[in-house]
């Protein structure tokens, strides 16, 4: 192992020389180039030999070659930024476009059990879009410097517990009663509160989202697995899954920001966890695992 580290570190030694060096013969040349512009009638030293003008030529090429491709990562990560904002500028638009919707229609409307229908759309709407700009929040936290945790001993069932009462009303609409399955009722983890919520809260709302049928949630060692049904035409892309602002079709008309599932990898990498999704037939799974 050492001797290959020694090896690799001479070949990045060699490298660097060949690079400086070609860097040092352009810019010798370019002096004597301007050199000759200004009337010198000097000869371009250094570069009377076939060898050297090859070299020099190859040196070149290969900066040239070097700089295209940046140039062309660059243009196709700005293109997909450029992409990405469009795409968000508009699911933030439509929930607010909907909530602004039917506030207008329970203004105008007389009658009290369709004016609380429109209320309560409207209200659904803006919970939406309340949990978009949350992400969104979140996601420049997580990309900018001094994201701090406060790392505590949390028992796992009764905050889990919590968290699943909030999408009581989803559940409700759905026909569906969580299943939790725990080896052990008592385990406790290291982690960060506020971070184990949004990963808790970020799991729940995809089985919901991209989910056919119920949803189980299982406790294996340290191992927490968020299980659902996948139609064929719902399944993920599991090569893209945890890139931010992926969204699987079938997801933009529901309002996804499509930053859950990073924002979930992000969150547990930064405790010193781990997560990874599974598919097998028809099941989809995303397991978060705690490490010591």
């Amino acid at each position: 192992m050492a001797a290959a580290l020694i090896v690799l570190s001479c070949f990045c030694i060699w490298l660097s020389v060949r690079h400086v060096r070609g860097i040092l013969a352009i810019r010798s040349l370019n002096r004597q180039l301007a050199e000759l512009e200004r009337g010198s009638h000097m000869e371009l030293g250094g570069l009377n030999r076939r060898k050297d003008i090859l070299d020099l030529v190859r040196e070149l090429n290969r900066l040239e070659q070097f700089w295209f491709r940046n140039q062309m990562q660059h243009e196709k990560a700005e293109k997909k930024l450029k992409q990405n904002i469009t795409s968000l500028a508009h699911d933030i638009r439509t929930p607010l476009t909907g909530a602004a919707g039917y506030l207008q229609l329970a203004q105008e409307c007389t009658d009290p059990a369709r004016q609380e229908r429109y209320m309560q759309t409207a209200g659904e709407c803006l919970k939406e879009l309340g949990d978009m700009l949350e992400e969104l929040f979140l996601y420049t936290k997580l990309t900018s410097e001094g994201f701090e945790l406060n790392m505590s001993e949390i028992q796992v069932l009764p905050f889990l517990s919590d968290c699943l009462v909030g999408f009581y009303r989803q559940f409700e609409e759905k026909g569906i009663t969580p299943q939790v399955e725990f080896e052990s009722e008592g385990l406790k983890i290291w982690a960060d509160e506020e971070c184990l919520r949004r990963i808790f809260h970020n799991l729940i709302r995809n089985a919901l989202l991209h989910g056919e049928g119920g949803i189980v949630i299982r406790q294996k060692g340290r191992c927490l697995i968020f299980e659902n049904l996948v139609s064929d035409n719902g399944k993920p892309d599991m090569d893209q899954i945890f890139e931010r602002f992926y969204k699987a079709d079938s997801s933009r008309r529901k309002g996804s920001s499509g930053l859950g599932l990073f924002i979930v990898k992000e969150l547990a990498e930064r405790m010193g966890g781990s997560v990874r999704a599974e598919l097998s037939g028809e099941k989809f799974r995303i397991i978060y695992e705690e490490r010591h």
